[in-house]
């Protein structure tokens, strides 16, 4: 199983952007789709944005597409989320997910390894 530690989170303006990481460690990261979640307070926790095993296909909730942008670097072991034109709806914990058996997931169920969350606030 892989370990997931996100970070890049903060306080932003809306607007403003911000770029989420996600380092994994313990097992060999390009056997794992990436994704990312979040959960608002007070909300379920919902999909992001999901890559594949080598990054040549995406997956965007429609509410974040074209604003956000997710990509990886295999060699570092690392997922990224790119987060422009931020709004105050975007306000969550963002949460890295890795799914072994699935080529491009975007179900809370196929992701079997997950990461304990960054802070995003954006402000008014």
């Amino acid at each position: 199983q892989v370990q997931l530690v996100e970070s890049g989170g903060g306080l932003v303006q809306a607007g403003g952007s911000l770029r989420l990481s996600c380092a994994a460690s313990g097992s060999t990261f390009s056997k794992y789709a990436m994704g990312w979640f979040r959960q608002a307070p007070g909300k379920e926790r919902e999909f992001v944005a999901a890559i594949s095993w080598h990054g040549d296909s995406t997956y965007y909730a429609d509410s974040v597409k074209g604003r956000f942008t997710i990509s990886r670097d295999n060699t570092k072991n690392t997922v990224y989320l790119q987060m422009n034109s931020l709004k105050p709806e975007d306000t969550a914990i963002y949460y890295c997910a890795a799914a072994a058996d699935s080529y491009l997931p975007h179900v809370e169920g196929d992701f079997g390894s997950w990461g304990q969350g960054t802070q995003v606030t954006v402000s008014s």
